[in-house]
């Protein structure tokens, strides 16, 4: 009976153990490991190298974990044998069950309970605490299993179909940044900036950007301060101009220039004396790449053109931001097929916020600055 009980304890002991460490390795974060790192301490070296190559320390585990069940069953089974031999349990008369089947269902019961369910739970609510502890013991069992281990590595490393999948996709980061939110971990804007940010990269400047038939533009030709007569109130930094046409924009100013002029009595200056270059940048190119050319050339706006060089609409820094921070980012999969009539929309959502135009109002059609501009359309 001693060495049926021996068998039993150990396997559940051991069993125990490996649960514990496997459900541990696998709740550290990338974050802890992180932190473990810049703090410097003792068990980050072998902490980055665990999670760098996870295959090995979860080999050594479910070896040991094997070896523990193997070994248990055969040994509280022979010993069953040895002590009850064929004999059965009898009640009332009746043979209901041999003594080597039960012990069998309860050692499985045994091991279901006292090796996976209960020590998996400690060791998922419980792992930044006992880190260093499954550290430590990871350490002893690769050197201990070191010939078994290298084994296991060496079948499951010809198994692989691709060894360069990474293991978090997308789609994963933005169901984890959903349940945070539902879980309260997040806000919902900061959900909202992670989701657009993970699509940020397929979003075009033709889906942002403020199109030609709302902007706001004046002539070249055009003085300062007939200019600032007509548009004292104008809310925008930086205002298109163009030459002859409002479609041939060729630059734009700066409203702080603008009235520094004015101030310094230079009312007479058009508004080509103080033009300055525009980007230009084709409407399908991605979001990212538009970012990086403003940040380069320290520039906030940017003249689209479509396929055969026309205008097509405005981008700005503005834009850009207010798509990552909150506005809706539509791709391919939503039921929006005119791209242009959204970014109208959300202009004209943006302009009532601004004053620019009453909030039940249309947006205007047109807003040209020029009259004659205006007349010859």
């Amino acid at each position: 009976m001693g060495l049926l009980v021996t068998f039993f304890v150990l396997s559940i002991l051991f069993s125990f153990l490996c649960s514990i460490l496997e459900a541990v390795l696998l709740s550290i974060t990338p974050a802890y490991v992180g932190i473990q790192e810049q703090e410097e301490s003792r068990i980050a070296r072998d902490l980055v190298r665990f999670k760098a190559d996870i295959d090995e320390p979860l080999a050594a585990i479910l070896t040991l974990n094997t070896i523990a069940h193997t070994v248990g069953a055969i040994g509280v089974g022979s010993q069953a044998t040895v002590l009850f031999g064929e004999t059965t349990i009898e009640i009332f008369g009746t043979s209901l069950i041999s003594w080597e089947a039960l012990i069998a269902g309860l050692m499985t019961l045994a091991i279901l309970i006292f090796s996976e369910v209960i020590p998996k739970t400690i060791g998922a609510n419980n792992w930044e605490v006992l880190t260093p502890f499954t550290v430590n013991a990871l350490k002893v069992m690769l050197f201990v299993l070191a010939p078994l281990v290298w084994l296991s590595q060496y079948i499951t490393r010809h198994l692989k179909k691709d060894k360069d999948k990474p293991v978090l996709s997308r789609t994963d980061f933005l169901a984890m940044a959903r349940i945070g939110t539902e879980s309260g971990v997040l806000e919902e804007n900061e959900q909202t900036i992670i989701h657009n940010l993970l699509r940020f990269s397929r979003v075009r400047v033709k889906d942002v950007m403020t199109p030609r038939i709302v902007v706001i533009a004046a002539s070249d030709a055009m003085t300062i301060g007939e200019f600032h007569e007509q548009n004292e109130k104008l809310p925008f930094s930086r205002i298109p101009i163009y030459h002859e046409q409002n479609d041939n924009v060729n630059g734009y100013v700066l409203k702080d220039e603008l009235l520094l002029n004015l101030v310094e009595d230079n009312a007479s200056k058009t508004l080509k004396d103080i033009r300055r270059e525009i980007i230009v940048v084709h409407k399908t190119l991605p979001i990212p790449e538009l970012l990086d050319i403003f940040v380069k050339k320290k520039e906030q706006i940017a003249l689209v053109v479509d396929e055969f060089g026309g205008m097509d609409g405005i981008v700005t820094m503005e834009d850009i931001i207010e798509t990552l921070l909150g506005l809706e980012i539509v791709d391919e999969s939503d039921n929006a097929d005119d791209m242009q009539a959204l970014a109208r929309k959300n202009w004209e959502q943006r302009a009532r916020r601004l004053g620019i135009i009453a909030k039940d109002d249309e947006a205007p059609q047109d807003q040209s600055i020029d009259q004659d501009a205006e007349q010859s359309k």
